[in-house]
């Protein structure tokens, strides 16, 4: 195979386990390309069970350290302790692809990993999600974030742990409020903005007698003084930003009043690899559907395998893209790899594989579910929308096409987060934000949204302010507070870019 293969030996297996593992591989691979899958090369590692957990929870093999990242370590521990999660493989697109896979799998099992990480790769290099995010983030994620640490680890010794973690917290607070919609790397606001331009319309408006008529209505001329001063202020300082921006972190690292250019350098960081981490987040149900496909077509057609590494192979297919999980009958949430693999190998049955290239090529999960899930395959996959009542009650709610597709979708809507956007920077600096809540259709949770708005003014150093609602749709403002949130000392300021 072209790509690598540890050769030490395995905590429960022996030397020679990696090279029959290297030599399935090495054929797996030629099978995919002649089954007209196309991919860059694919670099597999074997590592040891504790690293495969800390690039799960990480999201990346060297990454800023964070306690957060912690408090998931151990969540992801407890899970596993449990018999509730299995980590195979971790999967990272690029130029080339870097796959990791835990060492004490089976061979059959890393032998399925093989062919499902294939199935991946060839998905990111079609699909135009992946291509269009993939060539603002970059093709070299690994090595990039490598780079964002050493950089974060030499803030660390500069200007200590209490300064740099109070940016990480504000920062990987907000790591899903960017605009996807945006470019990852765009220039500042222009200096003339839409309220000067709404100012040329008014003295547009003054030429006519009935204008000028109005004007010596009684109250007319303070109105019009004051209209006029607000016009003076605008032409010093173009109102900002000139619309809802939704990307905070790019706002906040563009804008922040007193931001060190390490600390931007960390929002800007984080923004980044949110970019990288998009199009996964996005597609999933396509695309282990589409990997999980192919590591079962590939089994199915390698016939070099060996028999009983086969069907421990297929077995261990089995349990992936199973809808439930160990002897239940019945799952109150949807496993991405049971209904994409389900969706895939109905639409090549029926529509054949050019057809399903096309919509791996053009398509997200929202397009992918709205358009490709049936009532016919629903009710065959007996997907049902379910509520959980105050008192613990759990019971059916629906088993309509759309109020399934709509649930499905529902927690996947701007990115998982709730819909932020920086409204108003005031003439004194503080902040104004505001939260959708019609748009997203959910309140927040004002505990942790209060605790979010501390770490922002933490680096923002003014006050700022959340408009939003609860969990019942009442409108609430939240005004960020100082106690108990010691400030960490104001750097020199640095000039704004504009």
């Amino acid at each position: 195979m072209s790509g690598r293969h540890a050769t030490h030996e395995h905590a429960t297996g022996h030397a020679g386990d990696s090279t029959a593992l290297a030599r399935y591989a090495a054929r797996i691979e030629a099978l995919a390309r002649e089954l007209g899958l196309a991919f860059p090369r694919v670099d597999f590692e074997l590592v040891p069970d504790s690293f495969m957990a800390e690039i799960a929870i990480y999201g990346l093999p060297v990454r800023m350290r964070h306690w957060s990242f912690g408090v998931r370590y151990i969540h992801q521990l407890v899970h596993q302790k449990m018999g509730n999660s299995h980590i195979f493989e971790v999967m990272f697109p690029g130029d080339p692809c870097h796959a990791y896979m835990a060492e004490h799998n089976s061979v059959a099992e890393n032998t399925l990993v093989t062919a499902h990480v294939l199935g991946h790769a060839d998905f990111a290099s079609r699909n135009e999600l992946f291509l269009r995010f993939g060539a603002m983030a970059g093709k070299n994620i690994l090595e990039q974030s490598a780079a964002r640490a050493r950089r974060i680890e030499a803030a660390l010794q500069r200007h200590g742990q209490d300064q740099v973690e109070a940016v990480l917290d504000a920062a990987l607070a907000l790591e899903q409020h960017v605009d996807i919609h945006a470019a990852l790397h765009r220039p500042p606001y222009p200096d003339t903005g839409g309220a000067a331009d709404a100012g040329q319309g008014a003295d547009a408006g003054d030429a006519g007698p009935f204008a000028r008529r109005y004007r010596r209505l009684p109250g007319e001329a303070a109105a019009l003084a004051a209209h006029e001063a607000v016009r003076g202020r605008l032409a010093q300082r173009p109102l900002l930003p000139p619309q809802a921006e939704y990307d905070v972190l790019w706002f906040i690292a563009r804008y922040g009043p007193e931001l060190a250019d390490w600390e931007r350098d960390i929002f800007l960081a984080v923004r980044e690899e949110s970019f990288y981490f998009y199009p996964v987040y996005a597609c999933q149900i396509m695309n282990e559907g589409w990997a999980s496909y192919w590591h079962a077509r590939l089994l199915r057609e390698a016939r070099f395998l060996p028999p009983e590494l086969y069907l421990s192979a297929i077995k261990s297919h089995s349990d992936v893209v199973r809808p439930y999980a160990g002897e239940h009958q019945l799952a109150l949430a949807v496993n991405p790899y049971h209904l994409g693999f389900c969706m895939w190998e109905r639409i090549i049955e029926r529509q054949g594989l050019a057809r399903a290239r096309e919509i791996c090529r053009d398509d997200d999960d929202f397009s992918f579910i709205r358009n490709y899930l049936d009532a016919e395959l629903a009710d065959r996959l007996g997907l049902f929308v379910h509520e959980s009542r105050r008192d613990g009650e759990t019971r059916l709610a629906s088993r309509e096409l759309a109020a399934i597709r709509e649930a499905i979708l529902a927690p996947k809507y701007n990115y998982g987060a709730p819909c932020i956007a920086v409204t108003l920077l005031n003439d004194d600096g503080s902040l104004v934000l505001r939260h959708d809540h019609q748009r997203d259709g959910r309140g927040l949770d004002l505990e942790r949204a209060q605790q979010v708005l501390a770490y922002i003014a933490r680096v923002w150093r003014r006050p700022v302010t959340l408009h939003t609602a609860d969990f019942r749709g009442t409108p609430k403002v939240l005004n960020s507070k100082k106690d108990g949130v010691p400030e960490p000392p104001a750097p020199t300021p640095a000039p704004v870019p504009r």
